[in-house]
C-alpha cells in the first residue's frame, strides 16, 4: 500500500469524540520557572549577533486544573512496531485518558526511510486493534513543510541560524565528546564563517543549518549536563543508557495542554498562573522581546532546567551537552528537533510521553520553544523494554513486532495485562484492555519501576 493510499485508509477517526471524561487528573508535579537570557555573539560576515531574553518553566499541571491535556502519538513509519514503542504509546494514552484529555496522531515521514512501505497503515491498525484511539489526525509532517521553513525564518530573523558545511564523516571523525543520542557536540567549525567563504563553499555542496546555543559563560561549575542543585532522581541522563549512533525517533503520544496552537499559548495550571513565559491570553504575547529576569530563577545563560515526571530534576548546558544544533539538513529535510517543537505548538499539545532514550532531546526543545514563543509542555520520560540479555529493542531487528505479538497472544487484552504486568503497572499479568488500565493507571507506578526492564522470555516466543 503506498502513502496516499495508506493516508486514505488512515483518516477515519478512531473514537473521535471518545473522550472518557470524568476520570480525575493525575498527580501533577510543578517544576519551578526558571530564566535564561539568549546571546549569541557572531564573528564575520555571516554570523549575526542576536539577543533574546526568555523564560523558561517545566513541570506538569497540578491536578484539577482547567487545562485539558492534549497528548499525541508521533511514530515515525521506518518499520512495524514493536513491543516498546506499544509500552511507550500505552503509557502515554493511559496518561491522556485518565485525565479525560485529546490524542493527537502525527506521522513523522520527513526521512524517506519512513516514506516507504506500509508502515503507517500497519501502525494505525496495530493501535486500533490494541484499542489505543485518537481523537486528531493522522497529520503528516511531509504536508506541514511550510511551518517549518516559517520557523527557521524567524529563527534567521534573530541571527541564530548559520550555514554548515561539515559532512557527517568529518563531526563523527573528530575527538569531540557526544551527546546521549548518538551526534557529536558540535565545536562551531562552521560559526564564524564570513559571507564570501559561505558562497564559495556553496558552490561544491549545500549547507545545512545550525541553531546557535548560547556559550559557556559564568557558569559555576562543570558539573554533568543534567545534575542540579536540588534533589533529584539517581537517574540522570547519562545513567540511563547509551545510545551510541542511534537515531532516535518518537512513538509517543504527549504534552498537556501547554503549547499554544501557532501564537496562541495558554495559561499553565501552575502557582504562579503563568507557565514558562509564554504569551498567554493578554499577557506577553511574543516572548522573543520579553525582558525576563534571570535572578528570578538563578539560571545561567544556555542552561536548561525541567522537571522530568519519572526521571526528576534536569539541568543540561546546551553548549557542553550537544553544542550548535541542526534545524534543517544539508539535503533540505528540516530536523527532528525543530519539526516536533513546531508540531506540538501548532497541534496544541501540552503532555509528552516518550522513551527516555529521548530524555537528551528535551532541553534543545525547551530553548526553541522559547526562541519562538511556544509553551513547555509537561515531560514524562519512561524506561526502555530490552531484550533478555538487555540489548535495546529494534524495529531492525523485528525485536517482538505486532505481526508477531499478535499472533502469539492472539487478543489485544492478554497482551496488554501481560505487559502491564512486568512493568508494575498492575499486580498480576491476567487480560485487561486498554480501558481497563485507565481505572488502574499511576504515575507513582511507573516512578517505582523506571529502571529499563528486562522482558520475558514468553514475549520473545
Amino acid at each position: 500500500m503506498g502513502v496516499n493510499e495508506s493516508r486514505a485508509a488512515g483518516s477515519v477517526g478512531a473514537g473521535a469524540g471518545d473522550m472518557r471524561g470524568g476520570r480525575e487528573g493525575l498527580d501533577g508535579a510543578a517544576g519551578g520557572v526558571g530564566a535564561v537570557r539568549v546571546t549569541c555573539d557572531g564573528a564575520g560576515d555571516a554570523d549575526a549577533v542576536g539577543a533574546v531574553d526568555i523564560a523558561v518553566g517545566s513541570g506538569t499541571a497540578a491536578r484539577g486544573t482547567s487545562a485539558a491535556a492534549v497528548g499525541r502519538f508521533a511514530p515515525s513509519p521506518t518499520g512495524r512496531m514493536h513491543l516498546g514503542n506499544v509500552f511507550s504509546s500505552l503509557l502515554a494514552w493511559l496518561s491522556v485518558r485518565s485525565q479525560g484529555g485529546k490524542l493527537v496522531l502525527r506521522i513523522e515521514d520527513l526521512d524517506d526511510r519512513a516514506r516507504s512501505g506500509p508502515w503507517d497503515a500497519l501502525l494505525m491498525d496495530d493501535l486500533r486493534w490494541l484499542g489505543l484511539d485518537w481523537d486528531e489526525g493522522p497529520y503528516y509532517q511531509t504536508d506541514r513543510i511550510d511551518l517549518y521553513a516559517d520557523a527557521v525564518r524567524q529563527l534567521d530573523e534573530m541571527g541564530l541560524v548559520y550555514p554548515c558545511f561539515c559532512t557527517r564523516a568529518e563531526l563523527h571523525a573528530a575527538s569531540a565528546p557526544h551527546a546521549s543520542d548518538g551526534t557529536p557536540v558540535y565545536a562551531g567549525t562552521c560559526r564564524g564563517l564570513t559571507a564570501a567563504e559561505v558562497a564559495a563553499r556553496s558552490k561544491a555542496r549545500p549547507p545545512a543549518l545550525r541553531l546557535k546555543v548560547p556559550p559557556v559563560q559564568g557558569i559555576a561549575s562543570s558539573r554533568g549536563p543534567f545534575e542540579s542543585d536540588a534533589p533529584e532522581s539517581k537517574h540522570s541522563k547519562t545513567e540511563l543508557t547509551d545510545f551510541g549512533n542511534s537515531m532516535p525517533r518518537e512513538l509517543t503520544f504527549g504534552d498537556c495542554s501547554e503549547r499554544g496552537v501557532r501564537g496562541g499559548a495558554a495559561l499553565r495550571g501552575t502557582a504562579d498562573g503563568i507557565r514558562g513565559g509564554a504569551a498567554s491570553q493578554g499577557a506577553a504575547g511574543d516572548v522573543r522581546g520579553a525582558a525576563a529576569s534571570r535572578s528570578a530563577a538563578g539560571g545561567d545563560a544556555g542552561v536548561m532546567h525541567f522537571e522530568d515526571r519519572t526521571y526528576g530534576p534536569q539541568r543540561e548546558v546546551l553548549a557542553e551537552e550537544c553544542g550548535d544544533f541542526l534545524v534543517r539538513r544539508s539535503d533540505g529535510v528540516y530536523a527532528y528537533q525543530l519539526a516536533v517543537v513546531v508540531d506540538d505548538a501548532d497541534m496544541g499539545v501540552n503532555e509528552v510521553v516518550r522513551g527516555c532514550d529521548l530524555l537528551g532531546s528535551t532541553a534543545r526543545q525547551m530553548y526553541l520553544q522559547d526562541l519562538l514563543g511556544y509553551a513547555h509542555p509537561s515531560y514524562a520520560h519512561v524506561p526502555l523494554l530490552v531484550a533478555p540479555d538487555g540489548r535495546r529493542l529494534s524495529k531492525r531487528d523485528r525485536d517482538c513486532d505486532m505481526g508477531v505479538l499478535r499472533e502469539h497472544f492472539g487478543t489485544p487484552g492478554a497482551l496488554l495485562g501481560r505487559l502491564a504486568y512486568v512493568a508494575g503497572l498492575v499486580p498480576s499479568p491476567e487480560p485487561r484492555t486498554a480501558d481497563q488500565l485507565v481505572d488502574e493507571f499511576r504515575w507513582s507506578a511507573v516512578c517505582e519501576h523506571r529502571d529499563n526492564i528486562a522482558v520475558e522470555e514468553c514475549f520473545f516466543a
